[in-house]
């Protein structure tokens, strides 16, 4: 029998700055002493596979904060001490989120050769003005230099842009898909502008400063988005992201499935079975909180709490909701111990189901496009 797989999540925190729409675990700092950092990471690195041994590595992902600024020798160090320190998948899915300025896309040959072999660009939106309204410093120029250089490079890549944004409509946002539909390779990730606390723009459109297109607009362009991708062969695997066939984010999909993955790096999440509950694990915050303790203990693990019973089954509702595929009963059944459906009771799904949100079937339990749609109002209604 193979070991279960696992996903690794590599986080850095830092960013040249901070977008005014980010609620990340994202800093600024004047310098970044890359060995010492570097050496911290495979420290926690080392603790993490001993909270989670016998796992097979399937994926790595390097999050942020923004990893294309992270120096190409930690990346391979990491990417070295993963597949040493664990079992591995003949190919394991290495993606890397980066910004598309043209430094950073300078380093695209580097990280290629440190092992990398997917990534993800920041480009957000194709038009300079909308790139300045969300404090992006790179051009759109830029931005479509560094898909060149990513094509070049990688053998998949991705990017992500922004809609429903202030003065968008309907006809003006499909403009820009078919731009972007020219430029993707086989993944685009498409996201509606919301208005997170503790940001810059909660701030701003508290006070007026901007309005966002009306729910009708917005949602216009969600429906608009899905069919024009369907059409293009890029249908929606996820709310907000697309795919060809075969070319979704395993590692993302670890997430929505509800598999095992550990986080290291500051703010970094983990979620692993033990026996028939989950570890769940969140490292320190703050940078340099986070670096003393590693350099300390070996670790910087801010919480350790066990997710079982009925949490565990909100928990994995609210990822496999997500996908367009639903939530496979039978392995829903094999990680939390109960049917999804039984868990929420099948009569009290029935006036959803009959409204169209919902979806029930033998083998699979899912929300329909207009579900998803309205995830957040219709998991309200599941887990009261």
């Amino acid at each position: 029998m193979s070991a279960p797989p696992l996903g690794v999540y590599v986080h850095w925190p830092f960013c040249k700055s901070k977008c005014p729409y980010c609620d990340f675990n994202s800093h600024v700092r004047d310098g970044v002493e890359q060995a010492r950092w570097r050496d911290a990471l495979l420290k926690e690195l080392e603790h993490a596979a001993r909270e989670a041994p016998g796992r097979r590595v399937e994926t790595i992902f390097f999050g942020g904060g923004t990893p294309s600024l992270m120096a190409p020798e930690t990346v391979a160090a990491v990417i070295a001490r993963t597949k040493g320190l664990w079992d591995h998948a003949g190919e394991v899915e290495i993606t890397l989120e980066a910004n598309p300025t043209s430094v950073e896309a300078g380093r695209f040959a580097d990280l290629a050769e440190a092992g990398v072999n997917r990534v993800s660009l920041g480009v957000q939106a194709l038009d300079a003005a909308a790139l300045k309204f969300l404090g992006r410093e790179h051009s759109a120029d830029e931005a479509l230099e560094a898909l060149e250089t990513a094509r070049r490079h990688f053998a998949r890549f991705s990017f992500d842009l922004i809609y429903a944004r202030p003065g968008q409509t309907p006809e003006a946002w499909a403009e820009e898909l078919e731009r972007a539909l020219a430029l993707a390779g086989q993944h685009l990730s498409l996201y509606q502008l919301t208005i997170e606390r503790g940001t810059r723009f909660f701030t701003d459109h508290a006070r007026g400063a901007f309005v966002l297109p009306d729910e009708e607009a917005a949602a216009a362009m969600f429906e608009a988005t899905q069919a024009r991708l369907a059409a293009a062969g890029l249908p929606a695997y996820e709310i907000s992201n697309h795919a060809s066939p075969g070319a979704a984010c395993r590692h993302n999909l670890i997430y929505w499935r509800y598999q095992d993955y550990v986080g290291i790096g500051p703010g970094a999440h983990g979620r692993f079975a033990e026996g028939s509950i989950k570890r769940a694990t969140r490292r320190a915050s703050g940078p340099e909180a986070w670096l003393e303790a590693v350099e300390r203990t070996g670790h910087g693990t801010a919480e350790s709490s066990v997710v079982a019973g009925q949490d565990m089954v909100e928990e994995a509702l609210m990822m496999g909701l997500r996908l367009a595929d639903g939530i496979d009963r039978a392995m829903f059944a094999s990680v939390t111990g109960a049917d999804p459906v039984a868990a929420l009771d099948e009569a009290r799904l029935a006036p959803l189901v009959k409204a169209g949100f919902l979806e029930i079937e033998p083998y699979r339990f899912r929300a329909t496009a207009a579900g998803r749609q309205r995830l957040n109002a219709l998991l309200e209604r599941l887990i009261a």
